[in-house]
């Protein structure tokens, strides 16, 4: 388990939430977490690409003093309205909607930027277009660019400068007034104003021209090329968060409640526990609770992945959010608000995209001093080229390039994008990641262990097999011990009654029940006494005939772990039932891609070295641990990482719950229960194997991508600023390269959207 799991689970502290606004770059961002973590006691995390604080703190500490704090940072804070009461909450409290806003205003700003910067580029680039005094028309047109186009940056530069601190924002600003300030200079004081002036656009740095060259395009092309990096950041996180809004958006808005024996119609927000909706065929289901009344289907798909639908009946659990496509169903509800299943899978998605990788701090920690770094670089390589005797032109062209293509954004932006979009794909497929650490854990696992009840198997009884004895027939046996099993209560008698409905058999009328515990049933069918149970028990206390080939099946069926019943009447054995726990039809699938994923399967099991050996030939495992207590599980885990391994756990009962704990990596499957949701690092909502196999090279994958977006970042500003310091670029190919760089992490993440679930549509 992570160290994440393990906070979690710590007392008596305050987690609180925080919606952030005014974050214009990673380094913001670290701004903010650093003066969250000065005060006492608390432990913050701030998500650049969310816009997003996690704050624990001891209880007590009123929540008013983090937004206090952050606003003493510069920026705006709020907590944000619970998620469960989104969809009733005013869409100006929606994060997603603020996102919306900033998209559109920097959309706008783009869009005449835009307009405005092509004739000043070309008239710079094309000595063709250089008519008598261009350069006062290029300076009538770059000069809304550079003031209000670069606005947003100029502004949140002011804001660091008052506290002290810089970041991407200062450098933009700085190389958008560098450039524009020079033009003025050169325009007003320099040779650049007079009649006739030319001038052609290079990609490197030029050794001539001084003051009698202008840098309008510059300043005018850097701030276009930078507002198209944050629109298109802007966008790209609307879409990668797109996952978790679909899943706020499921629930239904109302429902039909059953109140006086009548029927109303009220919102989902006004149904509390206890009360008892009509959920008619189309309709979703309101909130969780317990079948009532009727029989019908329910499509789950939006839980689990898996489009078949559910059939459900009295006493049945169902999902709120789910879609009933059969009949009419009268459901008692349970849970609501934050309680249920929905709301607690939101709240796991936005933890998991809220958290931070410890690969991602380490990008952080280096984002944080990169700022003062680059203005310090950019200092050196004016002074430097001075002192070289280079053209004071040609310095500053270094000073300013150097400043414009430094991109602590793209350091900032690897891996939450990574992780928002990851995650957010999970919970489509039925795949709950509980945070970035996970990814980390998920990367070294070499070995999955595996319960077997509910995870390998089905944890369901069922008919596996009919023998019956010369002279019989299968569905006359059948129909009579389902007859009898039909007023037992017992799993096994459930598994029979099941199979012959499955079947279609008419099964006569009994009479005279009787249940002997621990032994077997028996009624009257048809004035005869029939029998379903033991064979020891149909001998010896009820004078029935075993012959020896139903002892030899019985015999058979016990060794391989199975439940063998024998069925009888008028003082002989008919046949022999076999039931058992059935396999899941995608674990032996699920088996070989854990195999072919580099991971060693191991089988855990209370049950006998009979069953678990059955099983494990059926699925494709070879080393079988059976007859295992829970304490057994735990020491079995233990027993594998002494070894050296990195083990992660399959499990789904709270017997599983402390296995699951101890592994380097927990999963849960999400028909499980509570105990082991909580003790797991991933969820596997449809309880399928083969979503397991999915969720492991969904983590891979995501991991993946974070560390080529971090390389990528890591790379390009190694290779680009003394590039930019020796003056081979000119500060308009720059900025285009270092908004490049944003859009680079930013689209390489969004390529997680396309992952497929093997279980579904084939690998990706």
């Amino acid at each position: 388990m992570t160290d994440q799991t393990a906070a979690s689970s710590s007392v008596n502290l305050l987690d609180v939430e925080l919606d952030i606004t005014g974050m214009t770059c990673a380094s913001c961002a670290n701004r903010i977490e650093r003066k969250l973590n000065k005060l006492p006691g608390v432990e913050a995390t701030v998500n650049y690409a969310t816009e997003k604080a996690r704050v624990r703190a001891p209880e007590g500490v009123d929540s008013d003093l983090f937004i206090e704090t952050v606003k003493a940072a510069g920026y705006s804070a709020v907590i944000p309205v619970p998620l469960h009461e989104r969809e009733s909450a005013d869409t100006s409290a929606d994060a997603s909607t603020t996102n919306d806003d900033w998209a559109q205003q920097l959309l706008r700003r783009l869009l005449i930027s835009t307009a405005l910067t092509i004739p000043v580029v070309l008239m710079s680039m094309i000595p063709a277009l250089q008519f008598t005094y261009w350069q006062w028309l290029a300076l009538t047109l770059a000069a809304p660019v550079a003031v209000w186009g670069a606005w947003p940056f100029h502004r949140a530069a002011a804001t660091n400068a008052r506290h002290f601190t810089a970041t991407m924002d200062t450098l933009i600003s700085l190389g958008v007034l560098a450039a524009f300030g020079w033009s003025l200079y050169a325009l007003f004081f320099g040779g650049a104003g007079e009649t006739g002036m030319n001038m052609t656009m290079t990609f490197f740095g030029t050794p001539h021209g001084g003051a009698s060259e202008i840098y309008l395009e510059v300043a005018a092309a850097v701030t276009v090329f930078i507002l198209l990096g944050k629109y298109i950041e802007a966008r790209a996180s609307r879409e990668s968060g797109a996952a978790l809004r679909t899943l706020l958006e499921l629930g239904a808005k109302d429902a039909t409640v059953l109140r006086g024996g009548t029927e109303q119609r009220i919102a989902v927000s006004a149904i509390a526990v206890g009360d008892r909706i009509v959920v008619r065929p189309g309709e979703k289901i309101a909130s969780d609770g317990l079948v009532i009344e009727g029989n019908s289907a329910v499509d789950e798909s939006m839980l689990t992945g898996e489009s078949v639908p559910v059939e459900v009946g009295p006493d049945s659990r169902v999902t709120g959010a789910t879609l009933n496509v059969g009949g009419r169903l009268v459901v008692e509800i349970t849970r609501i608000g934050s309680d249920t299943e929905l709301a607690r899978l939101g709240r796991l998605v936005e933890d998991a995209q809220t958290g931070k990788a410890n690969i991602q701090r380490l990008a952080d920690r280096v984002s944080a001093i990169f700022v003062p770094v680059v203005l310090g670089l950019a200092i050196v390589a004016f002074v430097g080229w001075i002192i070289a005797g280079g053209p004071i032109e040609l310095a500053f062209t270094a000073a300013v390039t150097t400043l414009v293509i430094a991109c602590p954004c793209a350091l900032g932006l690897a891996t939450p994008t990574a992780l928002l979009v990851g995650t957010g794909r999970g919970s489509q497929l039925g795949i709950i990641i509980s945070g970035p650490l996970v990814l980390e854990q998920t990367r070294a696992v070499d070995t999955i262990v595996l319960d077997k009840t509910g995870t390998v198997t089905t944890g369901e009884m069922r008919l596996s097999g009919i023998e019956v004895l010369p002279g019989e027939n299968e569905e006359h046996v059948l129909a009579w011990a389902a007859t009898v099993e039909t007023g037992s209560e017992h799993p096994v008698g459930r598994a029979v009654v099941t199979a012959a409905k499955e079947r279609d058999l008419d099964l006569p009328a009994a009479t005279e029940f009787t249940a002997h515990s621990g032994s077997g049933v028996q009624a009257t069918i048809d004035g005869t006494v029939a029998y379903v149970g033991r064979a020891s028990w149909l001998t010896s206390d009820q004078n029935q005939t075993v012959s020896d080939a139903a002892l030899a099946l019985v015999e058979t069926a016990e060794a391989a772990g199975s439940t063998a019943m024998v069925v009888a009447w008028d003082g002989q054995a008919r046949g022999v039932l076999i039931v058992g726990d059935t396999v899941k039809a995608s674990s032996a699938d699920a088996i070989a891609e854990f195999i072919r994923l580099g991971l060693r399967p191991v089988l855990l099991t209370g049950d006998n070295a009979g069953a678990a050996a059955s099983v494990a030939a059926t699925v494709g495992i070879e080393d079988v641990h059976a007859s295992i207590t829970p304490q057994g599980k735990l020491d079995v885990i233990r027993s594998l990482q002494a070894e050296g391994r990195v083990v992660a756990m399959v499990g789904d009962g709270v017997n599983d719950s402390a296995a699951l704990a101890a592994a380097n990596l927990g999963i849960a499957m999400g028909g499980g229960t509570d105990a082991a949701i909580a003790a797991s690092d991933i969820t596997v909502v449809s309880g399928d194997l083969m979503v397991v196999a999915d969720s492991v090279r969904l983590a891979k994958r995501t991991l993946g991508v974070i560390r080529g977006n971090l390389f990528w970042a890591f790379a390009y500003n190694v290779a680009a600023l003394p590039i930019a310091m020796l003056g081979l670029l000119n500060p308009l190919v720059a900025g285009a390269a270092m908004a490049f760089s944003s859009v680079f992490v930013v689209m390489n993440s969004l390529r997680l959207r396309g992952f497929k679930g093997s279980a579904r549509s084939g690998s990706f």
